[in-house]
C-alpha cells in the first residue's frame, strides 16, 4: 500500500511540474500572438502610404508591368509553415492547400518554403521543394527573411521570363482557430490596378511624380512586395501560435483531468491505507482484551 502511495505521489508531482511548463508555454504563446498582431496593425498605415504613390503613378499614366503570355509565365509558390512542434495540423492544412494551388498552375512552378516541417510535409506528398528558409523567431527578425526573399524572386525572374508570385499560409479564424489563405501578388492585372487607382488621395493638393517614373514605380511596387511578404509572415506566424495555445490548453485541461484523477485515487488509498491500520489497533486491542478475560 506504501508503496503504492508513494508512486502516486511521483505521478502527481510529475503532473504538476509539466502542468508549470504548459502553463509557462501558454503564456508564451498568448505574448506572441499579440506581438504578431501589433506588427500587422502598425503595418496597416504604411500600406496604405504606399498604396496611395502606386495609386498616383497609375493614374499618372505610368506603365505597371503585367504579363500576358501564358506560354512564358512561370509560378513562385511560398508557402508559410513552421520549424517548431505543438501545433497540431497547422503545417498539414497549409501544405495540402499549397499542393492543390501547385497542381492548378498551367506553367513551370517553384515551390519555396519557410519553416522545415512544411517543407517535409510537401516532400512526403512529392512536391519538389526548390528553396526553403528559416521561420523568424520574432517580429525583428521578419524583416531579413523578407529581404532574403526578394533578392531571391528577383534573381529568379526577368523579363523573358516573368513569374507569377503567391503566398500560402494560415491566418488567424473566428471559432476554427486558423485557416490557409492564397494572395497573388504578381503580376498586377487589371482589376489590382483599378483597385489602387480608386484609393482617393486624401487632401486637396494632388501630388505629382517629380522623379523618373519607372524608378519611382520600382521604388513603390518593392515596398509593396516588401509589406505584403511580412504581413502574410505575422499573419502565420501569429496564426502559429494560436494554433500552439489551443494545444496548450487542451493538454493544461487534461493534465488537471488527470491530476484530479489521481488526487482522488490517492485519497481513495490512504483511506484505505487508514482503515486497515484502524482495524489492526482495534483487532489488536479485542485480542489483549480477550487475553486478560481468560482465566489464569
Amino acid at each position: 500500500m506504501s508503496a503504492t502511495l508513494a508512486g502516486l505521489r511521483r505521478k502527481m508531482s510529475s503532473a504538476g511540474d509539466l502542468q508549470s511548463v504548459v502553463r509557462a508555454m501558454k503564456a508564451q504563446a498568448a505574448a506572441s500572438i499579440e506581438q504578431y498582431q501589433r506588427s500587422i496593425t502598425a503595418l496597416a498605415d504604411y500600406h496604405r502610404t504606399v498604396s496611395l504613390g502606386l495609386g498616383v503613378c497609375i493614374r499618372s499614366r505610368v506603365l505597371v508591368p503585367q504579363w500576358a503570355d501564358q506560354r512564358k509565365r512561370a509560378a513562385t509558390i511560398i508557402v508559410f509553415g513552421s520549424d517548431q512542434g505543438l501545433v497540431g495540423r497547422f503545417n498539414d492544412v497549409v501544405g495540402d492547400f499549397a499542393k492543390t494551388l501547385v497542381a492548378g498552375q498551367p506553367g513551370a512552378v517553384a515551390v519555396w518554403t519557410v519553416g522545415q516541417r512544411v517543407r517535409e510535409q510537401l516532400d512526403d506528398a512529392g512536391v519538389a521543394v526548390e528553396q526553403w528558409f528559416d521561420v523568424p523567431s520574432s517580429v525583428d527578425t521578419i524583416a531579413a527573411l523578407v529581404g532574403r526573399i526578394l533578392v531571391a524572386e528577383e534573381s529568379r525572374s526577368d523579363a523573358d521570363r516573368p513569374t507569377d508570385l503567391y503566398l500560402v499560409y494560415n491566418r488567424i479564424a473566428p471559432s476554427i482557430a486558423y485557416r490557409p489563405v492564397s494572395v497573388q501578388l504578381l503580376p498586377f492585372d487589371d482589376d489590382w490596378r483599378a483597385r489602387v487607382a480608386a484609393i482617393a488621395w486624401p487632401t486637396s493638393g494632388l501630388p505629382e511624380v517629380l522623379v523618373d517614373d519607372a524608378t519611382t514605380l520600382a521604388v513603390f511596387i518593392r515596398e509593396y512586395l516588401f509589406i505584403s511578404l511580412f504581413r502574410a509572415c505575422a499573419e502565420s506566424l501569429a496564426s502559429e501560435n494560436t494554433s500552439r495555445l489551443a494545444a496548450m490548453q487542451r493538454a493544461d485541461k487534461n493534465i488537471d483531468d488527470l491530476r484530479e484523477s489521481l488526487g482522488s485515487e490517492f485519497h481513495r488509498l490512504r483511506q484505505a491505507s487508514i482503515d486497515d491500520e484502524l482495524f489492526d489497533v482495534v483487532a489488536g486491542y479485542e485480542a489483549s482484551r480477550s487475553d486478560a478475560a481468560r482465566p489464569g
